[in-house]
């Protein structure tokens, strides 16, 4: 199979299981206090799928395939994580009332580590199963 396909399937299904289990089940009574009415009672699939498919292709892209190593792919997903995160929780902290310093440094620290754990293992099994087309 495609190496680049691999890649963008595992980092996909990898980031969408770090971000479940985060957001779901251990921190999801976290964010409705300290966010309160900011949060939907459901949130709105659509631009959630949206941002998750783009999110990963910029993973995939920029981290997963040129990397040489998965150490390589962990640092730069970390870096690209750190960037992505740290933008949309520094705007919100700046521009939101009720966006507090300590959801900044959550999220921003989760969205910096989940990347790093996405890219990473996405580099890893599309090394292992993917071919490169020429």
């Amino acid at each position: 199979m495609n190496k680049a396909l691999i890649a963008y399937v595992v980092t996909l299904v990898t980031f969408l299981l770090l971000d479940g289990i985060w957001l779901g089940l251990l921190m999801a009574p976290t964010y409705r206090e300290l966010l309160g009415s900011l949060m939907l009672e459901k949130p709105l699939l659509v631009p959630a799928a949206v941002f998750y498919c783009l999110y990963v292709f910029g993973c995939v892209v920029f981290v997963v395939l040129p990397a040489a190593t998965w150490q390589w792919a962990a640092k730069r997903g970390a870096l690209l994580g750190l960037v992505a995160y740290g933008t949309y929780d520094l705007t919100n902290w700046a521009t939101l009332r009720g966006w507090s310093v300590q959801v900044t440094l959550m999220d921003w620290a989760w969205g910096t580590f989940a990347t790093a754990v996405a890219c990473s293992v996405g580099f890893l099994l599309a090394r292992r199963f993917g071919r490169s087309d020429p």
